[in-house]
C-alpha cells in the first residue's frame, strides 16, 4: 500500500502512532472522531498492506550515554554491492544503511559504546572487500533529533 492510497484518517493514525505506539484504541478513535472497531480495522489493514510493519520503542538520553554514532559515508564497487551489504548487516555496530546518489554510494548509521569500538568498526568496513573510500562523521550533539 503506498502513502497515495491512504486517506487522511490513515495518515493521521500513522502519525499518532509515531509519537506514541502504545496510545490506547480508545483514545486513538477519540482523537481521530472515529469508533475503537474503526481504529481495529484499519490498523489490521495498515498492518496487512505493509504500510505498519511492527512497533518498536524509542530509549532515553539517559539509557545508552556512553554511546558514540557516526554516519559512514563509502564508495562501493558495483559488482560488490551485495557482498558489501550483506557483511554491513553482520556488524551490530551498523543501525542503518541507506543507498545515496552522488559522490557515495551509501549511508551508515553506526553505533559503538565507545572510541575503540567505533574506530575498530570503522576499521572493519574499511577493510570491506569492495569498498572503495570511506568518509566519517562523528555525531557530537543532538540539535534536532525527531526520533525521540
Amino acid at each position: 500500500m503506498t502513502s497515495g492510497q491512504l486517506d487522511d484518517i490513515d495518515h493521521a493514525l500513522i502519525r499518532f502512532l509515531r509519537r506514541d505506539a502504545r496510545t490506547p484504541t480508545a483514545e486513538l478513535a477519540r482523537r481521530l472522531g472515529v469508533s475503537r472497531t474503526t481504529v481495529q480495522a484499519r490498523l489490521e489493514r495498515l498492518e496487512r498492506s505493509g504500510a505498519i510493519t511492527g512497533y518498536t520503542i524509542q530509549t532515553g538520553e539517559g539509557y545508552d550515554p556512553g554511546v558514540i554514532r557516526a554516519t559512514v559515508l563509502i564508495q562501493v564497487e558495483p559488482r560488490r554491492t551485495a557482498s558489501v551489504v550483506g557483511a554491513l548487516g553482520k556488524m551490530r555496530e551498523v543501525e542503518g544503511l541507506f543507498t545515496t546518489a552522488g559522490r557515495f554510494d551509501m549511508a551508515i548509521q553506526l553505533a559503538a559504546p565507545g572510541t575503540p569500538q567505533l574506530d575498530a568498526a570503522l576499521d572493519r568496513i574499511g577493510a570491506l572487500d569492495g569498498v572503495r573510500g570511506m568518509e566519517s562523521l562523528i555525531h557530537l550533539t543532538a540539535k534536532i533529533d525527531r526520533r525521540r
